[in-house]
């Protein structure tokens, strides 16, 4: 079932099912409203709103009537959260449904991204005989065009991390981005292999040098170049073995999820530009694979980055931040409006977090503070974490202008961040998401897999910011 065909718009024919949203305290007014073997049905289920649980209203003739979702103890609906209309989508009968409880419209577009990406599941090389149809649903007051924007680029974006790193490699990567940007009119270049050296791009080089699968740095820009400046740069890094300091077996099994950055800048890309945001786009991916061969970059190495800041190599599984080194340094040559980086970073991000709120660094505090306001709104969390300068002299080296590790293991993602601000210049909004992009338990919307953190808030940004 094509996705636009599971939000009903205006003008939609054929007969819709009632659907309601309840909450526990207007349970029994809702209730009451209720008659015949609908209300039977309510009592017999002992239907109390309760959060999550759904209930089929049957009429005279046992036949669905209606459907009410429960939402548990919610004091408001204006804050409904995409992830409280998920549990419907893979539930319901393949009927089609008409939302009966008012909302505002910020509301009512959450409810329709909610029912649009409930339904989310990744089926690796699935080719059905026959799309079966499901169910469809019509919001009131959402704005279809971008709930459905929204909900293909968190597709995308979910469907490359949980690609198996056999099928996607920095060449798939590259050819993902090529095949978005053309769907849009946006130009995509690639610089690959050994042009890397030639094009002053050595520390991207040097990462994917020890794969059989050639390391790239893929540019993709888009829009009025007269306009606002906006750039987005993704962590590729499609597999990570840790290099000469590989990982234990239990570390490396979630590897592939390591490019999740630059599948959630390409999302976001995406999103902007199917809805026409007015900024000159560019996307900038890092792509490599950390692997071992005799080539391999080793402890001790001292590489030289795209700006001319020589880097000792502390430890090769602190890898994303060297390629992205290099891409900020190409992004800041534009001097963007707005520069924001994407990357599943830290393990130290993680401890001091959780896997569901992606820690934000800013070298601008009030961006910092809107941007976790944004969050919130938008139920896409981040959470303020500082670039604090005390830490810097940690990166220090005796043999080069810096390490790319620190030699304790406290405030990992703060060391990081701090590592990728010697690498932006010129850019006085720059934002750094240290993220997990993935979902470590199965809940409604959101299955054990990939995840898109930070897309819909970013884009939520330029808007808010260029219009």
């Amino acid at each position: 079932m094509n996705i636009s065909e599971q939000l009903l718009s205006e003008s939609s024919s054929g007969d819709r099912l009632p659907m309601w949203l309840v909450q526990e305290s207007g349970f029994e007014p809702w209730a009451r409203a209720q008659t015949g073997p609908a209300r039977s049905w309510i009592d017999a289920h002992d239907f109390r709103a309760q959060p999550h649980r759904i209930l089929v209203l049957p009429d005279r003739d046992g036949q669905p009537a209606g459907v009410v979702l429960g939402l548990g103890a919610r004091e408001s609906l204006e804050g409904l959260s995409p992830w409280d209309i998920a549990p419907l989508t893979a539930r319901l009968p393949a009927r089609a449904f008409s939302l009966q409880t008012p909302l505002v419209a910020s509301a009512a577009t959450q409810a329709a991204l909610g029912w649009l990406i409930g339904g989310y599941r990744y089926e690796l090389m699935a080719v059905p005989a026959a799309v079966k149809p499901g169910a469809s649903l019509f919001v009131a007051g959402a704005d279809r065009g971008y709930a459905l924007a929204a909900a293909s680029a968190m597709a995308l974006a979910r469907d490359l991390i949980n690609t198996p790193p056999n099928l996607l490699g920095p060449a798939e990567l590259a050819a993902a981005v090529r095949a978005v940007g053309a769907a849009h009119g946006a130009h995509t270049d690639v610089i690959e292999g050994d042009q890397l050296l030639t094009e002053n791009y050595p520390m991207i080089h040097a990462v994917g040098r020890g794969s059989s699968r050639a390391p790239r740095l893929i540019d993709l820009r888009w829009g009025d170049a007269a306009a606002p400046r906006v750039t987005l740069v993704g962590k590729g890094v499609c597999f990570d073995s840790g290099g000469l300091d590989i990982k234990p077996g239990a570390a490396m099994a979630l590897m592939k999820k390591d490019m999740g950055g630059a599948a959630i800048a390409l999302g976001c890309a995406q999103l902007l530009m199917q809805l026409g945001a007015p900024v000159s786009l560019r996307l900038l991916i890092p792509a490599v694979e950390n692997s071992i061969n005799g080539d391999a970059f080793r402890p001790s190495d001292v590489l030289v980055a795209r700006n001319g800041l020589r880097v000792e190599i502390g430890n090769t599984d602190a890898e994303g931040r060297l390629v992205l080194a290099d891409a900020l340094v190409a992004a800041s040559s534009d001097k963007p409006q707005l520069l924001v980086d994407f990357a599943t970073l830290t393990g130290a991000a993680r401890t001091a977090l959780g896997p569901e709120l992606p820690a934000m660094f800013s070298n601008d505090s009030e961006l910092q503070a809107h941007l976790q306001q944004l969050g919130a709104d938008l139920h896409d969390p981040v959470w303020p974490m500082p670039l604090w300068q005390g830490y810097a002299e940690d990166l220090s080296s005796k043999v080069a202008d810096m390490n790319n590790v620190a030699g304790h293991a406290f405030a990992g993602s703060v060391i990081a961040a701090l590592f990728l601000q010697r690498f932006v210049a010129g850019c006085p909004a720059w934002v750094h998401f240290d993220l997990y992009a993935w979902n470590a338990r199965d809940r409604p919307g959101r299955p054990v897999g990939a995840e898109a953190q930070c897309l819909r808030l970013v884009e939520r940004l330029v808007r808010s910011r260029f219009g």
